[in-house]
């Protein structure tokens, strides 16, 4: 039995987070095995590599933040999403590749080629089975990204034109596979949007 691989994507502020865990709550019910993760992150290596990519003191070099995130990447992927797939279970991704074409590509300005050739090395060629972006305007989304308690990290703490160049080539890959990749309105309530979810993702597990 192989399992299914679903992330989720979008800007911050969008409320994928939310979703993920409303997600896993629900399908868990189901009896399947449901394991939620991040990207950057998901394990112990990769958790330590996301904490100097994002609450660094200084500054990060774009070139060193694509080389840090694609390294995540190869240790996550490698060590907790291929075994979890194997073994029969439902993955569930806050992030994955098209984030970093969104922020390190669209948003940094790095070459597609050179993220392509770095996500090949750190997956293998892992896909999704399927892909929600969650889309809002980029002043709605981050009005509800900044009004979250806590201190915002070096990506967050990012312009409002940075933004807008992500969610721009997040767009952008929506329009090129939407066979995998699924837009999904995150200005509605949050059951709405929920509904939207479940009503993708059940189907294409076989549950009625």
């Amino acid at each position: 039995m192989t399992g299914y691989f679903v992330t989720f994507e979008g800007i911050e502020g969008v409320g994928k987070s939310t979703q993920l865990a409303a997600l896993a709550r629900r399908l868990r019910a189901t009896g399947r095995e449901i394991v939620e993760t991040r990207e950057p992150g998901g394990t112990p290596l990769a958790e330590k590599i996301r904490d100097v990519v994002l609450e660094s003191g200084g500054p990060v070099p774009d070139a060193a933040e694509l080389l840090l995130m694609a390294a995540a990447r190869a240790a996550h992927v490698t060590d907790l999403v291929r075994p979890a797939l194997a073994r029969g279970a439902v993955v569930l991704c806050d992030r994955y590749i098209d984030a970093t074409h969104a922020y390190q590509g669209a948003g940094r300005g790095l070459a597609a080629k050179d993220i392509d050739a770095l996500n090949a090395v750190a997956t293998g060629g892992l896909a999704p089975a399927l892909t929600l972006l969650f889309d809002a305007p980029v002043g709605v989304a981050l009005a509800r990204a900044r009004g979250r308690a806590g201190r915002a990290d070096r990506i967050e703490a990012e312009q409002a034109a940075f933004f807008e160049r992500a969610r721009a080539r997040y767009l952008e890959r929506a329009a090129a596979e939407p066979a995998r990749i699924l837009t999904v309105d995150a200005t509605r309530d949050e059951g709405a949007v929920a509904a939207a979810v479940w009503a993708a993702v059940a189907p294409r597990l076989g549950i009625a």
